[in-house]
């Protein structure tokens, strides 16, 4: 079934090669007889059989196009909502915030892959020195994602930038339900107040930043967790520590 679908698709690009072996046949498919169609289709199962690797060509052709036309989309989704992406105030940054280079995370405590990804940005940031970090609250995957994503940000609203860093540190390791009581228990942990975050998670402010957030992601078509955007480039998914550093590479370069 899979070549049947790609020789449909061929049957555009073969038609001027084809019309060269048998001039005498039209090209146009619209204004083809019936018997010519017929003939036609049966030139390009002949050429498709005996030059089987130009499916997997024009099928590679077809994939590099696609991956080119949505990375240029996601290039002007970011230009468009640049100032959202990288400067709302409501979002905490970390690494060096003079950096050359940012890297916007939207994380969701509860996503194996953002756990995956924690100790390799982690890493990524701490090694290189020169990068701006910026991460996105953005629970998508129940009740559970969007209580901690509320904790952390009423933990940065009351406490400050440096206990939510330790919050966000803790969340996204923490191995039981965001509990209100185990939530009271790991801010008392943190030193930080518990009946005071507890009573400013479901604050409007709180609600706001989260509505952004979820409205900014949904603006850039993110269906999904981790997401980065490193400058102009955005990753849609999990990417290794070492691919995460040739994207840098790229991107410093230019």
């Amino acid at each position: 079934m899979p070549a049947t679908r790609a020789a449909r698709r061929l049957i555009p690009a073969l038609a001027a090669t084809l019309a060269f072996a048998a001039p005498a046949l039209a090209t146009d498919l619209s204004q083809m007889t019936d018997a010519e169609r017929a003939a036609f289709g049966q030139e390009v199962r002949a050429y498709l059989l005996q030059n089987p690797e130009v499916l997997v060509e024009v099928m590679n052709e077809l994939q590099d196009r696609q991956q080119k036309a949505e990375a240029a989309n996601d290039q002007q989704l970011v230009q468009n909502h640049s100032a959202d992406i990288f400067s709302d105030p409501n979002s905490w940054v970390g690494g060096n915030p003079d950096g050359d280079i940012t890297v916007v995370e939207f994380t969701d405590y509860r996503c194996g892959y953002c756990r995956k990804a924690y100790d390799e940005v982690s890493e990524l940031v701490r090694s290189d020195g020169n990068i701006r970090f910026v991460v996105k609250e953005f629970p998508i995957l129940g009740e559970a994602s969007i209580t901690s994503a509320r904790f952390a940000i009423a933990v940065r609203l009351t406490a400050g930038d440096a206990a939510y860093e330790k919050a966000h540190d803790a969340l996204i390791t923490l191995r039981g339900d965001p509990t209100p009581e185990n939530l009271g228990k790991l801010a008392d942990q943190l030193g930080l107040d518990s009946d005071v975050i507890l009573a400013k998670m479901d604050s409007d402010e709180v609600t706001a930043i989260i509505a952004a957030n979820h409205a900014l992601g949904e603006a850039l078509q993110i269906s999904g967790t981790p997401t980065f955007v490193v400058d102009n480039t955005m990753l849609r998914g999990y990417v290794p520590l070492d691919g995460m550093r040739q994207i840098v590479a790229q991107q410093r370069k230019g």
